[in-house]
């Protein structure tokens, strides 16, 4: 299997994330995928290929032209209004207030974002803009024939809206894929998200259409992020209404459980006949994750790649979550020699 990858990654190198209450070390940061490329590189699993340019276009058929215009300006913004850290919003837009767009960059920071754990600083744009070329570059090679490629995309993107940023998330990468392969004449396509959060961006955005099935396994947003989206009862709305599905698990979820919803959402995408397939793929599931409550092993994600090949589908993988970084490696390219039947 090809991997994408681009070394742009790293020009996203955050030192400061908030959370309990303290600026931390982020959690997503640059060695997660210099880890995951190591891997590849010593199981052979395939040729790594640099990324295309393919300009915003793709990125604007997914996300709002003003939200694009600006994440590309937030940092040189920042800078010049003599802000001395990185970009972390403080306020946001609450009920019963205007959703209108300040003028002011700590507005626009709390009007674009959904949190304050995603800090920007410079380099933010350009990790993101080739993340998302990334992605495109996999998609490429599948809709020219290759039965599957890995996107080995940083920044992540499933909790990424069409305008609003968070969860470490800048453009998503899962959703631009499949609109590409929408655009490019696949009238149904899948997205799989097996991350342990959410993929809240993703369901938002395709959540009134039923070109394109959102099916996303994850932990009870009752106790973790995002919170606010990903209950079962979110099944679509209008035109989308049906495809949309949500599998909800509780904390110490073990594989032999958290399986049983795999099938589930195998059976629904068999049942949808999808033309291509995208894998938004965290592994946070790992049992030894420092940010996530499920139980799987190693072992696992070799089960789940195999059980994704089974659906006989033209599949993107595009990387989300994981934060054990000694074994995110390990897990991430375990799903691809699964799905290779290595």
């Amino acid at each position: 299997m090809k991997t994408v990858f681009s070394p742009l990654h790293s020009r996203r190198n955050v030192k400061t994330e908030l959370d309990g209450g303290l600026l931390i070390e982020p959690h997503e940061k640059p060695s997660r995928a210099e880890t995951i490329l190591s891997r590849v590189k010593s199981q052979a699993l395939g040729e790594i290929l640099a990324p295309e340019e393919f300009g915003l276009e793709p990125v604007k058929r997914v996300h709002t032209a003003d939200y694009v215009t600006f994440l590309e300006n937030c940092w040189e913004e920042w800078v010049a209004a003599d802000k001395r850290g990185e970009a972390i919003p403080t306020f946001w837009v609450g009920r019963g207030m205007r959703h209108r767009v300040p003028k002011d960059i700590d507005g626009r920071l709390g009007f674009y974002s959904m949190g304050a754990d995603s800090s920007i600083s410079e380099g933010t744009w350009e990790a993101a803009r080739a993340s998302a070329n990334v992605a495109l570059t996999a998609q490429k090679l599948v809709a020219g024939g290759e039965r599957a490629a890995f996107a080995l995309c940083r920044p992540p993107g499933h909790h990424a809206h069409a305008d609003v940023f968070g969860g470490y998330c800048f453009f998503n990468n899962a959703a631009i894929t499949a609109q590409a392969f929408r655009d490019q004449g696949y009238e149904r396509v899948a997205i799989l998200d097996v991350d342990f959060h959410h993929g809240n961006g993703t369901q938002a955005i395709f959540y009134d259409r039923s070109d394109v099935l959102t099916i996303s396994l994850h932990g009870d947003p009752d106790l973790v992020f995002p919170h606010f989206l990903g209950f079962e009862e979110e099944t679509g709305e209008g035109e989308g209404e049906g495809y949309n599905l949500n599998i909800v698990y509780p904390p110490g979820t073990p594989y032999s459980k958290w399986s049983m919803g795999l099938e589930t959402a195998c059976q629904r995408i068999e049942t949808f006949r999808p033309e291509a397939l995208i894998v938004a793929l965290g592994v946070d599931t790992f049992e030894e994750d420092p940010i996530s409550f499920f139980k799987l092993r190693s072992a696992d994600y070799l089960a789940l790649g195999k059980r994704i090949e089974q659906l006989g589908l033209p599949t993107v993988f595009t990387m989300e979550g994981g934060y054990d970084v000694d074994a995110i490696g390990v897990n991430a390219v375990n799903v691809m020699q699964g799905f290779e039947g290595v």
